[in-house]
This record gives C-alpha cells, structure tokens and sequence, in this order.
C-alpha cells in the first residue's frame, strides 16, 4: 500500500548568473506523477532514482558555473581596482612633470617659445595699461621698486607669477584666461589695493596720486580700467597637497566617468600644470601659496585634454570648464569656445630646462614607464578575464536550459503515466 506524503526534490535553479545560486526551485512529489507513476509501472525506482540523479547532477553543474562566473566578476573587480591606482600615479607624474611632446594647436604659430624677458616686455608694449606701468618700474628701478609705498604690497602680473613646460599650452592658458586678466596687478592685501588708486570727496580719481599719479611722472598717462586681484580676500582651496611635491601641488580628485574609469586624454589639472618660481613663490599674508589663492582663484578644477574628441568625450565630468591641447576650450557649462585659436602675444612664458625639471625627473620618467607597462599588463589580463567570464556565463546558460528542458519532459512524462494508472490500483486497502 502506498500512502500519500509532502516531500518535495528541492532543485536549485537561478533565473540568471548575477542572481544567488542558493535560490530553489521546488519540484512537489506529493502528487505521486514523478514518482510512483514510474515505480507502479516498473516495479521499483528507476524512473525516480534516474530524476534524481540526473537533476541532482545538473545541479551541481549550474553551481559550478555559478562559482565560476563569481570568481572571474571578483577578479574583474579587482584588476580594475588595480588599474584604477595606477592610472592615478601615472597622472600624478603627469601633472608634476608634464611633458611637453603633445599636441599643438592646429593653427598654431610656429614660433620659438615665449622667455621671461618677451613676457616682460609684451606687458610693457600695454603703454596705457596698469601692469605696464608696474612693469616700466621695476624695469628701471630693479628691486628698489617693491620699497616704493605704493607698490611694496605688489607681487607683481599675473602673467609674470607662473610658467609652463610647454609653449603651446602657455597660449591656451593666456586665451582661456583673456588679456584682461592676463594683465592684472596682484596685491597680497587689501591695503595694497588701495594704495593703487585714490578718489576725492566726490568720489571721482584722483590722477595725482596712485598709479595714475605714477604713470603721468613717467609719460605714461593711465587710461580705462585694469584688473587688481587681492590674495587676502581670495577663498583659497582647502585640500590636501601632493606629498613630497616642492611645487605644492594640488591633490585634487581626478574626474570619473559614470562607469567609474578616468576619462581618456586626461592630462591634469590647469592649476596644477603652472610651475612657480622661487623668485616668485611667495605667500599671501594669511600664509597661503599662490596656487592655491591666485591660479587656484583663476582656474579652479579646469581639467586639461590631450585632443578636442577625449575632451567631448569627458563632458559628463566636466564641472569648471576644461581645455584640449590641439585648441578646444570650454568655458564653463554649456559655454563653448569655438573657432580658430587666437594668435595671443601675451602667454605665460616657458620655463627653461633647468628650472623646470628637478633632479628626480629622471627618475620619474623611469617610474612613468613602469607604470605605464604595468597598465598594459593589467589591461591584457582584465580582457582575459572578461573572455573567461563571458564563456562560462554562455554555459551557465546552456545548462540551464538544458535543466528546464529536463524538468519539463519529466513533469510530461509523470503526467502521462499518472493519467495511465488506473484508479482503484492506487486506493489503500
């Protein structure tokens, strides 16, 4: 006599890799189509031991590329992890070394780079501009001029307060920034601010005094506005720094794309590719630098790109505007430069050799190299491990369908015998 129970072949089936393989699929026995319909009509278990067994079976597989697809996911996981770091350390170096075999504008002229001295006297071609008078000072009182009352609060113009490795790249950053600026005083305090200029009761200038004053002594009168930046009411930025970096560069967070991943032609940040001398390496009275006052002020996070196509393609991570260095410039959001490069006369001038590269640059090339194989490395094995994941998700696959197919064709089967039996063979006696 058979009696009638409520087990149950628990079969683990997931609906797909990404899913937990600990999730089942219950097969119910208690309707007796599975089981005792095959042993009714052989005698024994064989049709129950032969859905066993074979369910059994198949299950194991699917765990087995389950396990598979997880460990080849982690691996992934963690190569990109992996080339993630070294894509950081390779911009690092970029940003402390930039190299100046890029791009060039596509209408570039092809002139010899721009030295300290051109620079110098570009501003003083200004005649009528503030900075040119600042400049025809110092050019003929040298250092005396900083111990004039009127100019001792001065650091100077900023396109005399940085330097570039690269000749091309000092252009852009004169264009981007405008002559305007290109041409203004920077004092360290507000104090110094006032100094430049006085008014009379009415509140009109008084051209005796101040720079106006000063201009008219040495023929040049002082005509229209100019551009003064004071260091002290600057917000500076409130970071970190990249340790052991004698330029005290910024650490800023590199921009990601939606996926996670740097963007391609990413070269660095503007702020922080602008070499400051010695000479000219001074803090701000409340004891700031001036990349992070003054060009941190001019160029926030403006990020730099190697071609126009890797900028565009950047665009979804580009929150204060960004520069290519073939000619491309966006301003801000939604705010395009388009056209040919301007032919700018006055740009930062190229810092030479010997100033510009440390005696660790060697060593950092080297590093650069390395880092770089490296990369290539990691790259070869994440698209290994891509090909491996990709074959035992496509088996996964097969043998799930094939496990359906079975519990199909066996639920058919059990179904057919059960109508098959007849009624009183199955009444307890």
């Amino acid at each position: 006599m058979f009696q009638q129970n409520n087990m149950q072949l628990a079969i683990r089936i997931p609906t797909s890799p990404a899913q937990d393989s600990s999730q089942y699929m219950q097969v119910d026995q208690s309707d007796k189509s599975l089981v005792m319909s095959g042993d009714m009509q052989n005698g024994g278990f064989t049709h129950s031991e032969y859905i066993f067994n074979f369910s059994k079976k198949l299950e194991e597989d699917l765990q087995t590329f389950g396990m598979k697809i997880k460990q080849h996911e982690d691996n992934i996981k963690f190569l990109k992890t992996q080339k993630n770091k070294l894509d950081e350390s390779i911009l690092d170096l970029q940003s402390k070394y930039h190299s100046s075999g890029t791009p060039v504008a596509e209408n570039e002229v092809h002139s010899h780079p721009q030295s300290e001295e051109e620079t110098m006297e570009q501003i003083m071609r200004q005649e009528k501009s503030a900075a040119g008078i600042i400049c025809r000072l110092n050019t003929h009182h040298g250092i005396q001029a900083y111990n004039i009352t009127l100019t001792k609060d001065v650091l100077g113009i900023v396109a005399r307060l940085g330097k570039v490795d690269d000749d091309n790249f000092g252009r852009l950053l004169s264009e981007y920034l405008g002559m305007e600026t290109m041409l203004a005083i920077v004092c360290r305090t507000y104090d110094g601010v006032k100094m430049l200029e006085t008014y009379d009761k009415e509140g009109c200038i008084n051209k005796s005094s101040g720079l106006h004053g000063l201009g008219a002594s040495i023929g040049r009168n002082l005509d229209g506005r100019f551009l003064v930046i004071c260091l002290e009411h600057l917000r500076p930025y409130a970071g970190d720094f990249i340790p052991n970096d004698p330029q005290r560069r910024l650490d800023l967070l590199k921009p990601r794309l939606p996926n996670g991943e740097c963007p391609p032609g990413f070269v660095g940040f503007a702020v922080n590719m602008i070499n400051i001398d010695s000479t000219h390496f001074c803090f701000a009275a409340n004891g700031y630098g001036l990349r992070e006052t003054l060009f941190y002020s001019l160029f926030s996070r403006l990020q730099v790109y190697k071609t126009r196509a890797d900028m565009l393609q950047a665009l979804p991570c580009i929150s204060d505007g960004a520069l290519s260095l073939d000619g491309g410039i966006i301003k801000a959001n939604g705010l395009f430069c388009l056209g040919n490069q301007e032919d700018v006369q006055l740009r930062f001038p190229k810092a030479s050799m010997k100033s510009s590269l440390p005696e660790s640059y060697i060593e950092s090339e080297r590093q650069m190299k390395e880092l770089k194989w490296k990369k290539e490395k990691m790259i070869e094995d994440i698209k290994r491990e891509q090909a491996l994941l990709n074959n035992s998700k496509l088996n996964f696959d097969r043998k799930k369908a094939e496990f359906l197919k079975f519990l199909a064709e066996s639920s058919s089967y059990a179904a057919q015998q059960q109508l098959s039996v007849k009624p009183e063979r199955l009444t307890p006696r």
